[in-house]
């Protein structure tokens, strides 16, 4: 539900073709219905020196950073800040993720067309509807009833009828609709939670930050009914928490 790395990756390299890129994803990106030509800018732009530039690359990824309209996953007072390098608050203690971490999370999942995802931490709905563009169906689980229903609100005014919004404890995943491919957490554990595990398919990956105070970003994946992780960039993110809020 938010997040910051502790240390940049920045390459230098990418800087150098930030025009060219910036106008040809203006010409080529569909946009969002009711999207202006300025939404569209600092998308680009966003997406070049905050994402680009610190080494994503995956070209599915980076086209849903370009489409999935930010501003409209924020309150209205913050819409001017929606395209920023940094979480923004979103209410009930909760934040919407660094426009990078999103990014860079999505590109570790390796998310493909035909896959079903599973989000841990819906917030604002941002992060699920960046998963729409690039999975088949997105199953998200919110634990604080007023974000979810928010989310849930603005996903279905953006059209994303593959994303699959629950209010309640994320622990426990969604098991009547498992396994899933892939699974994201959007809120840190001390450690992955065992059904999350569980629920993940065969051949499956997980991302997670995990830790208390310390954090990484650590990559789950099942390989013959066994678990094997590999941790990434330092990160700061909310606790997860199981305690249920109307």
């Amino acid at each position: 539900m938010g997040a910051t790395p502790r240390r940049a990756l920045v390459r230098a390299s990418a800087i150098g073709v930030l025009a060219l890129t910036m106008a040809a994803a203006m010409n080529e990106v569909p946009q969002p219905t009711g999207a202006t030509a300025d939404d569209s800018r600092r998308r680009a732009s966003m997406v070049e020196r905050q994402i680009v530039a610190r080494g994503v690359s995956d070209p599915a990824v980076l086209r849903a950073m370009r489409v999935v309209p930010r501003h409209r996953f924020v309150p209205a007072t913050l819409a001017d800040y929606a395209y920023d390098d940094s979480p923004l608050t979103i209410g009930h203690g909760q934040t919407i993720s660094q426009p990078y971490i999103v990014a860079y999370m999505t590109e570790l999942l390796q998310v493909r067309r035909d896959q079903r995802v599973l989000e841990i931490g819906t917030g604002s709905g941002y992060q699920a509807a960046v998963l729409a563009e690039v999975a088949g169906e997105v199953y998200t689980i919110e634990i604080v009833k007023a974000l979810a229903d928010r989310a849930r609100d603005t996903l279905t005014a953006l059209g994303y009828s593959r994303v699959h919004v629950r209010h309640g404890d994320g622990y426990a995943g969604w098991p009547e609709h498992a396994p899933f491919d892939r699974i994201l957490l959007t809120a840190a554990p001390e450690s992955i939670p065992q059904p999350l595990l569980d629920q993940l398919a065969e051949g499956g990956r997980l991302v997670a930050p995990v830790g208390s105070w310390a954090q990484d970003i650590v990559i789950a994946t099942k390989r013959q009914g066994k678990i094997h992780t590999e941790r990434t960039i330092a990160v700061r993110f909310v606790p997860f928490t199981r305690t249920v809020r109307e």
